[in-house]
């Protein structure tokens, strides 16, 4: 019995119609790879990121006391123990993890009035 024949009963002829059939072997094509963005573009951002990555690595090891100015007008004092992509985590009067996106800017305790 034909497939389409016996859904025509049941009102779906026009559904059937527009499916596509399934190519040799009844397998279904691969679908597409999904698409993601990225945080930074790969490689416009190349140099400023390397850039980033080392002064903030120079600021770990030397224990660089550090004024992290965040855009809502907030101030986090103390030194970076570490980093990723998106986070730094500062240890100051107490551990505080800051969001890379929430910094405005920042700077050495000692270079506020240079």
């Amino acid at each position: 019995m034909n497939s389409r024949v016996a859904l025509t009963g049941i009102g779906l002829e026009s559904r059937t119609s527009a499916i596509a059939p399934l190519p040799r072997g009844g397998r279904k094509p691969p679908a597409a790879a999904p698409f993601r963005f990225t945080a930074h573009e790969v490689e416009e951002d190349a140099d400023h990121r390397h850039a980033e990555l080392f002064y903030l690595q120079k600021q770990i090891q030397s224990q660089t006391p550090m004024v992290i100015m965040l855009a809502d007008g907030g101030r986090v004092e103390g030194c970076i123990e570490w980093y990723d992509r998106n986070a730094l985590k500062v240890r100051g009067r107490e551990k505080t993890l800051v969001y890379k996106s929430a910094i405005k800017y920042m700077f050495k305790l000692g270079e506020a009035g240079q």
